[in-house]
């Protein structure tokens, strides 16, 4: 028991122990409880939608049918068959390749793009001009997948704008959507069109905190404007770009099905088959066989974990910026 100091006509009085820890966390949730009530509903979102299916992983390992139970009496656990299953596949290899392909090429174009963009309206002398382009390139975004694959149809279509003028100079007809050839471009392209002013904002963000004393300074030393981008703007957004660079690394091979799928034809169905759209297929299309399909899935999303992983170790080893 700890004292306090003595006054000059009174006893020692005995110091109260400190609050338990019950008692300290307590006290910090009655602090905090607006904000606790304020997350709450994210909370819940994210746990219903995000890990309470995780649940529905153990099918993978089942000889499951629709309307089956998940864990029950009668439940048909076949181990690992359905991985085996799709290893020894005849598709394994073209759907690795077809969507490694997509997603690698997809990346080096579209990974550095949004850092050029947003270095590039950050360094421009009207603010106004910069905040109208920002708002012309956010717009694309804005765009549901099946209004652009129908603006895709419409200028690269049999008889679209690309064709008419083409044949407006002597040039023969194609469809594109049925050339496997242009499949990747078109898909990679759009999609880059699409999500470049999105992904920029938070560069744009990043970019509005540095301080505006180094550009002074560096002013005074005679940079010119690249050079200041270059050694003032670039490095400040640095640690966003490890970040950011870390977790597209790790949703690598996470392309969705939904614009592979409708820019599918039997021209190009080669190329455009990839793991999504083939999981999509094997599960709910014809006669379901969900429990393949999750497998299929699952083992997409083990890749993603690893590739996650090691971007972060790397990070970790050769910079002081990591996601843990």
């Amino acid at each position: 028991m700890q004292k306090v100091k003595n006054g000059p006509d009174s006893a020692a009085l005995a110091v109260q122990p400190e609050p338990s820890k019950a008692r300290k966390t307590w006290r910090r949730l009655r602090e905090n409880h607006p904000f606790l009530v304020m997350v709450f509903p994210a909370v819940l979102a994210v746990f219903l939608f995000n890990y309470l299916p995780i649940y529905g992983v153990l099918i993978a390992f089942q000889d499951f049918m629709p309307g089956d139970p998940i864990l029950g009496k009668y439940t048909n656990w076949i181990g690992f068959n359905n991985f085996t299953r799709f290893f020894t596949d005849v598709q394994f290899w073209p759907l690795m390749k077809n969507t490694f392909l997509l997603c690698i090429i997809g990346f080096v174009i579209g990974f550095p793009l949004p850092i050029i963009i947003s270095l590039m309206l950050n360094a421009m002398k009207g603010k106004r001009m910069s905040k109208t382009l920002q708002t012309i390139f956010n717009g694309p975004h804005f765009i549901s997948l099946v209004v652009l694959v129908g603006m895709l149809n419409l200028f690269f279509g049999r008889y679209g704008l690309v064709n008419n003028i083409a044949a407006s100079l002597g040039a023969e007809r194609v469809s594109y959507s049925l050339e496997a050839s242009a499949f990747r471009p078109m898909y990679i392209l759009s999609s880059n069109w699409q999500d470049f002013g999105w992904s920029a904002i938070i560069y744009i963000a990043a970019l509005s905190n540095v301080d505006p004393g180094q550009h002074e300074a560096a002013i005074l030393d005679g940079a010119s404007r690249f050079q200041r981008v270059i050694h003032v703007d670039l490095p400040a957004i640095m640690p966003m770009i490890s970040v950011m660079l870390i977790m597209s690394i790790g949703g690598l091979m996470g392309v969705g099905y939904e614009k592979a799928l409708l820019m599918q034809t039997d021209g190009n169905l080669e190329v455009s088959e990839l793991i999504a759209t083939y999981v999509y297929k094997q599960g709910l299309t014809g006669v379901p066989d969900q429990g393949y399909a999750t497998a299929i899935g699952l083992f997409n999303s083990v890749i993603n974990v690893v590739l996650l992983i090691i971007a972060n170790t790397t990070s970790k080893k050769f910079s002081e910026n990591s996601l843990w």
